[in-house]
């Protein structure tokens, strides 16, 4: 297939390739034209604008286009002539003329005239070896009124081969058909349009008829007389600076059209076509500057004065003929060149004057319309907000009556309630007294019961000197918030000293309390408290040889990594001994401190539940009911205090239940507590559960790991109500992992009094000292 090298063309600047585009009314034409300039055309070279002119069928004689003889004969029988063009189908080219001037490309003017659209283009596209024709997508509004016909595809598929197609639609090419061939070297036709091109390259062209020939026609027939050129009187027939008339000059290559006082201004008729015209809008233009637009009928004018190479009104001459009598007077118009330009230069600044004048008219008369506009809109405005002002008076005055309406009846309820409150309050400072008297004999019972019987020994300053070495620091084992802590043997028992610091905070308050607290009780999951030195607040405790269980999971000391089935024991004992605080009699016992380092670990890993000095006995009808105890303050460690008792000061059972979920999260993990909840949700949702488990510990049981784990998150819950009970729903499911470890734990790792762990919840605690003197018991 032969494709043409436009590229090629337009590097040489010469424009070769003739280009068509047919036009109609339709939009689709405006949009060929647009798309045949942006990706054909060169700036300077000229493109054919043909227009079929529908005649009647019955007068129509148009040439059989199978017919090669009609083809291939250069004098074929044109049909297809309109001799004289009306000045409706001069408005067509109007617009067209003025973007191709805009776009620096020169255009002519076919107009033919058949009863087949498709035919004629095609007979014209052949004859004169056009090599590109553009033609726009077929619409309601086409060339033809004739529905069921299809111009643009009867063009495609009956142009001759050596023609490049294009149909366009909307801007863009919808269907085209490639040259296969070159365009003919030889065409008398295609050589007659390229030197018509050349002479008169923007003025309407009109097919010639009949045998391509026209009767010989004097030359003086070419120009009229000075009075037939005051009929169409345009700027160039005013004398030059030389004397001559303008109009007496020599044929141009580019024209410039005039605005006579008898027809409409430029901008009247197409005030904004060169805006619209990319877009594909039918709107005209503004135009300024132009040099081929036909404004009042300027080619008729100069056609008189020899401008025109065809007289419309006359036989038509030969081609030869035109060109030799155009070179004639170019030749001899030489010297009149400059008159005329510097003429033209002159008309082209009155008509930029003229339209930037047409603008700032246009642009005040807008910005007055505007402001009128907007000053009958704030006018609108301002009435509708004094109605709005009026209807909203009116019913801020039925809003006033109803509210002294509700004023009077909330006077008579309040009343009413303050003799209510009255009442309320004595009943309440009644109550008060009540409490205080009953808290008053507590107390006094309870100092009477420890000053009576002391539930532990008491040991001297001496004696825990002694056994620590006067407090050396190799003995020291630890410290913590309360004091430090000593190794050492007392009685030849291996014990553990912790000796209140002096500076410590609320310090002898914790020591009392835990002092009450331990002496009162015994279980095996909680520190057993040896005795005490109260003068100088000295607490002797069992020694735990593991340590904390916050040193265990944490390897300090590169001691080896718990079991799996280790932790499941230690958490069952954790809850067990948890239980027994929260089931103590008379009272409950809420430890207010439960975290990982709080826990303790005997040389068999039993785990043992220390640091009661912030527990707080919580009346039973609290613990029974599922409410909170009032506390003023707040204690624990930030991570693992629960939420609402930190944000209310509200105690509760529950309090200790979330710190025990944090803590089971941290013992499957081994990671720190902050945020630690949010990880190990967003790892059981997208399925990562495995890879947030301690690394130290290869063979986790994944589904009881993470039933453990879900377990833990519903006791870590922010609202208290939403956190599961202890000894109902935490106990058995812990007790059921325990027993899945024990089955395949090792017998060595159960120790020799493993079997000493308690293995239900049901232990409580009777403080005898509360009802009358006795031993404390442990039941079940």
């Amino acid at each position: 297939m032969w494709l043409p090298n436009n590229k090629q063309e337009k590097r040489d600047g010469a424009g070769t390739a003739l280009i068509a585009v047919a036009i109609d009314k339709d939009k689709n034409s405006q949009t060929s034209l647009k798309w045949a300039i942006d990706h054909l055309a060169q700036k300077g070279q000229t493109i054919l604008l043909l227009h079929v002119k529908i005649k009647p069928s019955l007068f129509s004689q148009s040439p059989n286009l199978s017919n090669s003889n009609t083809r291939s004969n250069p004098n074929w029988d044109q049909h297809l002539v309109c001799k004289d063009p009306d000045p409706q189908t001069r408005e067509l080219f109007l617009p067209f003329r003025v973007f191709c001037t805009r776009k620096n490309i020169q255009c002519k003017d076919i107009v033919l005239e058949d009863s087949d659209v498709a035919k004629a283009l095609i007979e014209y596209t052949t004859q004169s070896a056009i090599e590109h024709l553009v033609v726009g997508a077929s619409s309601k509004s086409g060339f033809l009124r004739f529905k069921q016909s299809d111009i643009p595809g009867t063009v495609m598929k009956l142009a001759p081969d050596f023609c490049n197609v294009y149909i366009i639609s909307k801007g863009k090419p919808h269907s085209s058909r490639a040259a296969t061939r070159p365009a003919p070297a030889i065409s008398p036709l295609r050589n007659q349009v390229r030197n018509q091109i050349n002479t008169t390259k923007s003025e309407p062209y009109v097919y010639p008829p009949n045998n391509m020939k026209a009767p010989e026609k004097p030359p003086e027939k070419l120009h009229h007389s000075h009075d037939e050129s005051d009929l169409f009187r345009s700027p160039f027939t005013r004398k030059g600076p030389n004397g001559k008339s303008y109009p007496e000059l020599p044929t141009m290559d580019s024209d410039i059209s005039y605005v006579s006082s008898g027809r409409p201004s430029i901008d009247r008729i197409f005030p904004t076509f060169y805006d619209t015209f990319d877009s594909g809008k039918a709107t005209p233009p503004r135009m300024s500057n132009s040099t081929e637009i036909d404004m009042n009928h300027s080619f008729e004018s100069m056609n008189y004065y020899g401008r025109r190479s065809v007289d419309i009104s006359s036989s038509p001459p030969t081609f030869s003929s035109i060109s030799q009598e155009s070179d004639r007077l170019s030749s001899a118009s030489q010297p009149m060149m400059e008159d005329v330009e510097a003429e033209m230069r002159r008309l082209k600044l009155e008509l930029k004057q003229t339209m930037e004048m047409y603008s700032t008219a246009c642009k005040e008369a807008l910005t007055a319309k505007k402001k009128a506009v907007e000053l009958q809109r704030w006018k609108l405005e301002e009435e509708r907000r004094l109605e709005e002002a009026r209807l909203a008076e009116e019913a801020a005055m039925a809003i006033v009556e109803k509210e002294r309406a509700k004023s009077k009846a909330a006077m008579e309820a309040a009343e009413a309630a303050r003799r209510i409150a009255q009442l309320e309050a004595q009943k309440r400072i009644n109550a008060e007294m009540k409490a205080i008297r009953e808290a008053d004999e507590k107390k006094k019972a309870i100092s009477a019961l420890q000053q009576s019987d002391v539930r532990y020994r008491r040991y001297s300053i001496e004696e825990i000197e002694a056994a620590t070495e006067f407090f050396a620091e190799s003995r020291k084992i630890g410290e913590g918030g309360y004091g430090p802590v000593y190794r050492c043997n007392l009685d030849h028992t291996p014990v553990a000293i912790k000796v209140l610091r002096p500076d410590a905070a609320q310090g002898r308050s914790q020591f009392n309390q835990e002092v009450e607290v331990l002496s009162c009780i015994r279980h095996p999951n909680m520190v057993l408290l040896l005795g005490a030195c109260p003068e100088y607040g000295c607490l002797v405790y069992e020694y735990m040889a593991n340590g904390s269980l916050e040193d265990r999971l944490l390897r300090r000391g590169n001691s080896p990594p718990l079991s799996w089935q280790l932790r499941f024991r230690i958490a069952a004992e954790i809850g067990t001994g948890l239980l027994f605080l929260h089931q103590a009699k008379p009272e409950p016992l809420v430890h207010r401190d439960l975290k990982p380092a709080n826990i303790l670990l005997d040389r068999n890993y039993v785990s043992k539940i220390s640091d009661v000095g912030l527990a707080r006995l919580v009346p039973p009808s609290v613990a029974d009911n599922v409410t909170q105890y009032r506390m003023t303050s707040t204690a624990g460690t930030f991570c693992y205090i629960d939420p609402e008792y930190q944000q209310t000061g509200m105690l509760g059972v529950k309090s200790d239940v979330y710190s025990l979920g944090i803590m089971f999260l941290q013992m499957i993990t081994a990671k720190p507590a902050m945020g630690l909840t949010h990880h190990v949700e967003r790892s059981l949702e997208k399925g990562t559960f495995a890879s947030m488990l301690d690394p130290a510990v290869q063979d986790w049981p994944v589904e009881e790991t993470m039933n453990f784990a879900k377990l833990a998150l519903q006791c870590a819950e922010l609202r208290r109500k939403d956190r599961p009970d202890l000894g109902k729903v935490i106990l058995p499911e812990l007790n059921r992992l325990r027993m899945i470890a024990e089955e395949t734990m090792h017998p060595t790792l159960m120790g020799d009094d493993g079997g000493f762990s308690p293995q239900h919840s049901q232990v409580s605690l009777q403080l005898d000292g509360m009802s009358g003197p006795g031993s404390r018991s442990v039941e079940g």
